[in-house]
């Protein structure tokens, strides 16, 4: 027996009935030989670990722009929350925990520079619309590895592509946007626990919100701290999910009732205030660009792929300029659209 034989018997004898067995996978669109040693759910991990869209995830913006500070979140730490708070709620529940971070940390491999800024233009501009819970498949499935994708099993990649909620329901009524394992739902819940709690910790870092603005009906249901507020909502979830006898992942209606009204509260001061917009709208600019130039000179940058093989030039540009990193993109900026200075000889 190799030791993932040992791992998946494992699995059987401590997880929940209703958990994601590693050996039960419906498998890979490109069918492989299985790892003496490692679950199918943990090689999916270790190659969303070592992807190059995972590394660029560093220096993609969460919600505030290029920060100087040092302890403002980028998307890079958002799914490292995320993978942590999942992994809390999936290990409490004996779900799968390895397949909980490989959903967690592919999550937002697709999304763009300057945060929702970027998937906002990309979605007016571009003929095929934008969402980054699409991209993040697309990533995994063909853009990676020069085209041949990560190959990813079909747990990870459906909870990868329902995740997002927008302004949506937490736990969605419509089965089709509901994640086909429990451990997707897990990540899915885990995305707005970690976002709602870092987002807030940020603008009052920032200065965009103070601590006292802070509605005290949320305050005095799940908590005064960071720390505090986010127990709260693992705690709740841990809870109502076993009440519902592991059938679904849910919050309890007042703690839901609570991290919505958060939620709004964070729309309204912060993703939609007026310093963020004007902000976002100069990001804007800025992707729109480079989108219609990249479009223009397409030979730039993809002169090495084929003419039979450019055959949608929106679609390459696309996913040109959702792969950059925010850095990048203000590199790329420059070089194109402002005057180098003048070197003295």
């Amino acid at each position: 027996m190799t030791i993932r034989e040992q791992t998946e018997d494992i699995e059987k004898q401590i997880l929940h009935p209703n958990a994601c067995l590693s050996s039960k996978s419906r498998g890979r669109a490109r069918p492989e030989k299985e790892d003496d040693f490692r679950t199918c759910f943990q090689r999916d991990r270790d190659r969303i670990i070592h992807s190059k869209a995972f590394r660029r995830l560093k220096h993609k913006t969460q919600v505030f722009l290029a920060p100087k500070g040092d302890h403002y979140r980028t998307r890079l730490t958002h799914v490292l929350e995320v993978s942590q708070i999942a992994r809390t709620v999936a290990r409490a529940l004996r779900l799968n925990e390895d397949l909980v971070e490989a959903i967690a940390l592919g999550h937002d491999l697709g999304h763009t520079p300057f945060g929702h800024a970027g998937e906002a233009i990309l979605r007016e501009i571009n003929p095929g619309g934008f969402d980054h819970y699409k991209q993040s498949l697309r990533v995994v499935d063909f853009l990676e590895k020069n085209g041949q994708g990560l190959n990813l099993t079909y747990e990870v990649r459906d909870g990868i592509v329902k995740h997002s909620k927008g302004k949506g329901l937490i736990v969605s009524d419509s089965p089709k946007d509901r994640p086909a394992t429990l451990e997707g739902q897990v990540v899915r819940i885990s995305d707005i626990i970690a976002y709602v709690n870092h987002d807030l910790d940020d603008a009052i870092r920032a200065g965009v919100v103070k601590r006292t603005e802070v509605p005290r009906e949320i305050i005095k249901v799940i908590g005064e701290t960071y720390s505090k507020r986010i127990d709260t909502m693992v705690r709740d979830v841990i809870k109502a999910s076993s009440a519902a006898s592991l059938t679904s992942i849910v919050m309890s209606e007042d703690i839901s009732f609570v991290v919505y009204k958060l939620r709004d509260f964070l729309f309204e001061r912060v993703y939609e205030s007026e310093g963020i917009i004007r902000e976002f709208n100069k990001a804007k600019g800025i992707l729109k660009a480079l989108y219609e130039y990249h479009l223009e000179h397409i030979d730039e940058v993809f002169k090495d792929i084929p003419p039979e093989k450019k055959l949608d030039r929106h679609r390459m540009v696309c996913d040109f300029i959702a792969g950059m990193t925010d850095s990048f993109a203000f590199m790329t900026y420059e070089r194109l659209f402002l005057p180098e200075q003048w070197k003295v000889l």
